[in-house]
């Protein structure tokens, strides 16, 4: 239910479960710990208690077992950490829908530094599913160290995939994300990142595979075309781009997706693959029909000789 979210969602950005991750606390420690009024923390933590998230010891709040194995415990198998709060900070953006449906444009909002951290481990948690079979189909047919470019690749999932079977990976992706995610990197994995915007330049080098994984739904026609010709410029002959996105037209999820990209972008939306093809051929590539792996939708295409 949606309250249920809300509420947990509060708890988060309050730091309820921050402060109890590691040990029991009254209910007076913990809103001296979390800054927060008593009586309203005291609400709040009784419905986290009925909703299966605190249980009492004695005359102290602690996290349940399963809490600790969804938001902490990364061994666990139900284990989903803090991903579902990219979700909780885009909602303001959404109740704004009604405006941006007179202007146009997103609703400009100050954006907290949190915010960043857990759209990463949203997308790295989105893509752990299917990212080995997808890494599968992108590689066919390359050499045998194929050198990767993974544009926007920080959440390093896809990137730790391709590394595994071989790959050379190159990650572009901007600065703040590269000092994230950086120390995340395994050492055993040919993997190192750049910082960078793509928007602008891409890195020097020829490349046997450009993988764009959730980035032309940020922008429109003008930025993909360009960027679509970027790439081309930086594969070796017979190279080849995977655009891995939402393809409009195949479902009531791309459509509902373009709202999301309504309300929080300038241009970005959702494209049908004629948009794509047209857009890739007039790159110089030949683009192959796309396929589907799992929930993901896969444009190929290969840089013409």
């Amino acid at each position: 239910m949606p309250e249920e979210f809300l509420i947990v969602g509060a708890a988060v950005e309050s730091g309820i479960f921050k402060e109890l991750k590691n040990r029991a606390l009254t209910l007076n420690d913990l809103a001296v710990a979390t800054g927060t009024n008593q009586r309203a923390l005291w609400i709040v933590t009784e419905a986290l208690v009925s909703l299966g998230y605190l249980e009492h010891d004695q005359e102290r709040i602690k996290l349940t077992q399963a809490c600790c194995s969804v938001l902490f415990n990364q061994e666990s198998p139900n284990y989903q950490g803090f991903a579902f709060m990219h979700t909780y900070n885009l909602l303001p953006r959404w109740l704004d829908l009604p405006t941006t449906l007179k202007t146009g444009k997103p609703v400009k909002i100050i954006e907290d530094p949190e915010e960043e951290k857990y759209f990463i481990e949203a997308m790295s948690q989105y893509a752990q599913e299917g990212a080995a079979e997808i890494a599968e189909y992108c590689l066919q047919g390359l050499s045998t160290e194929p050198e990767v470019l993974d544009i926007g690749g920080g959440p390093l999932t896809i990137a730790r995939a391709f590394a595994r079977k071989g790959a050379k990976v190159t990650i572009l992706d901007l600065p703040e994300v590269v000092e994230m995610m950086e120390p995340e990197i395994d050492p055993g994995l040919s993997v190192k990142m750049v910082k960078g915007d793509f928007t602008v330049s891409l890195p020097e080098g020829l490349f046997d595979l450009a993988y764009l994984g959730n980035i032309c739904h940020i922008f429109g026609e003008k930025e993909n075309r360009k960027l679509f010709k970027d790439v081309a410029g930086r594969l070796s002959n017979g190279g080849r781009i995977v655009i891995n996105d939402f393809i409009r037209g195949t479902g009531p999820d791309p459509a509902t997706f373009a709202v999301n990209m309504l309300v929080n972008t300038d241009s970005g939306g959702t494209w049908t693959y004629e948009q794509y093809k047209t857009w890739l051929e007039d790159a110089g590539f030949t683009v192959s029909p796309f396929a589907t792996i799992g929930d993901d939708q896969l444009i190929k295409a290969h840089k013409q000789k």
